[in-house]
């Protein structure tokens, strides 16, 4: 075993002696010792809950003959950080989760791990320190939140972001937002809908890392703990046959992974964060890109609509069976032989598994969309790619055509909305907003939920930032390359004419190259004064295309 390293032989009787100061008896010394990366925090609501869940893991795993120990890594809130300078912090984050993990881990010679992320940057930030670690890992998702009810309806945190833009223009009272405001969050759990948390939640469970129903099984239900409890039990098992996440986590299981994406119409930050994930094995022969994404959302049909794009919760997907009924509903699509860490392959999982509601999950032959959830735009704006959730955009706005309203930040182009500066057909251009220019590459909810709410219906938004899973609407982001690299955004002027059809994958302006060349040598970047973790992200980040993965 790994520590054996720090429990074995005489010379380890210095470490043996800050063992037992922990509470490591003589029969533990001959037991794996098994890692708990728990992000707990009580300032994020999907994480406040994970403290319990953590014991329920070290039962799991004292049982099945471990020992465990339990650490902490970092959790950002993205609700909370939204629209402000702390947006800025939390795709970084994901960087710090990776590295954080994996100091614990190497430095203490653990035999495994069982990861407890729940919100956007934890989940795929611990995957990757999972990819990078090579040692058995399981994960286990904090689970969603329960959906709100206002008016009759379920409601979650966009509702009450659209409700800002309602109020603004007049179609929801103060009161009405007060109500709203106070029943939308019902507690613990990652946001009710199909936002960025529970979309990599469902692709965890895609890609064979966390147990058959654990990514909807929700934070409140006592289905969470039971898993939680098993999967403690199972990292021991892992552990004992060497299941490895590089076997787990191989080309077919991330492309089946992407197909679970597209047929979810999942948020557009897994283009960034499924990358990242499989860029730690690129050793092992693994590759996820943008075009794979657009290639199979081609052949992947959008089979479940969950808010925001639809009007069904996570609960609703959890009745319909979960991630093993959309696979299943799936099964002749994907690559069934696949080892998951249940230590049975995907087909042997699905071999008893029906989706109980097919108004939720629909068969491949009456889907939602015919093409996958997420489409992948090119054209002289984004040469190297852009990223739009196509199954959330109304169908009269799958082409578009209007004048562009450039803003050098997000900051701008709120203040511009509220001001009622927004006409309809505009397309709202917010650049230098990318990975180097945020930098942190903000995600822009302030924006869309505001047009939303306030009733703007044909107005598209382009960025070299990114938004919120929450996001709907024709609004493309991860525009590659960003403007502060010198891409096409940086040439942008107000009313230069921008062409975006979805369906033949354009995203234009109409300019010559020339033009475009000369404006871009002549454009002035914004000056952001940065200091500390920041200055050297944005150092080292690369491009949206490439995951926006430190290199």
């Amino acid at each position: 075993m790994r520590s054996d390293k720090i429990k074995k032989g005489f010379q380890r009787a210095p470490h043996r002696s800050l063992l037992r100061a922990c509470g490591v008896t003589d029969k533990d010394f001959e037991k794996p010792f098994i890692g708990i990366a728990n992000s707990f925090t009580d300032i994020v609501p999907g994480h406040i809950h994970l403290r319990e869940l953590a014991e329920t893991v070290k039962v799991g795993i004292s049982q099945a003959g471990g020992v465990p120990f339990e650490f902490n890594t970092m959790a950002i809130c993205d609700g909370i950080a939204m629209n402000h300078e702390g947006m800025r912090y939390s795709l970084a984050s994901r960087e710090i989760i990776a590295d954080t993990v994996e100091s614990m881990a190497q430095a203490h010679s653990l035999d495994g791990l069982v990861l407890m992320p729940t919100c956007d940057k934890v989940v795929p930030g611990m995957l990757m320190a999972a990819a990078r670690l090579d040692i058995p890992c399981i994960v286990v998702t904090g689970g969603p939140m329960l959906p709100g009810k206002f008016q009759g309806k379920d409601v979650d945190l966009i509702n009450v972001y659209e409700g800002v833009g309602a109020v603004s223009s007049g179609k929801m009272s103060m009161e009405e937002l007060d109500e709203l405001e106070k029943c939308a969050c019902t507690g613990a759990g990652s946001c009710a809908g199909l936002f960025t948390a529970n979309t990599m939640a469902c692709l965890t469970e895609a890609l064979g890392m966390s147990l058959p129903g654990c990514a909807t099984a929700h934070a409140v239900d006592a289905k969470k703990m039971q898993i939680a409890r098993s999967t403690g039990a199972r990292i021991v098992g892992m552990v004992k046959e060497q299941l490895l996440p590089s076997q787990i986590m191989s080309q077919d299981a991330f492309e089946n992974a992407v197909a679970v994406d597209l047929a979810l119409g999942g948020s557009s930050n897994t283009a960034l964060h499924i990358p990242a994930i499989a860029s730690e094995l690129e050793e092992k022969g693994v590759k996820v890109d943008l075009e794979l994404f657009d290639v199979m959302s081609k052949q992947i049909p959008h089979i479940a609509s969950i808010s925001p794009a639809g009007e069904h919760m996570m609960l609703d997907l959890d009745r319909a069976g979960g991630i093993p009924a959309v696979l299943k509903a799936l099964e002749t699509k994907l690559n069934t032989d696949v080892i998951t860490c249940t230590g049975s392959s995907m087909e042997e999982n699905l071999a008893e598994i029906s989706v109980r509601d097919e108004s939720v999950i629909r068969p491949l032959d009456n889907p939602v969309h015919t093409e996958g959830g997420i489409a992948i735009l090119k054209g002289n704006l984004a040469p190297n790619g852009s990223v739009i959730k196509q199954g959330a955009v109304s169908e009269d706005m799958m082409t578009h055509q209007g004048p562009a309203r450039v803003f050098n930040s997000e900051d701008e182009c709120v203040e511009a909305i509220f001001d009622n500066k927004i006409q309809e057909g505009d397309v709202i251009v917010i650049r230098y907003e990318g990975p180097k220019g945020g930098p942190g590459m903000r995600e822009m909810l302030n924006p869309t939920s505001a047009i939303s709410g306030m009733g703007i219906e044909s107005v598209a938004l382009i960025t070299d930032g990114r938004f919120s899973g929450g996001t709907r609407g024709p609004c493309v982001g991860h525009i590659s390359p960003e403007a502060m690299a010198d891409g096409p955004l940086a040439a942008l002027q107000d009313g230069d004419v921008i062409n975006i059809d979805i369906p033949n994958r354009l995203l234009e302006v109409k300019l010559s190259e020339d033009e475009i060349k000369e404006r871009i040598a002549s454009a002035a970047k914004p000056e952001r004064k940065l200091k500390g973790w920041l200055a050297r992200y944005q150092k080292m980040a690369s491009s949206a295309d490439k995951g926006a993965i430190l290199r």
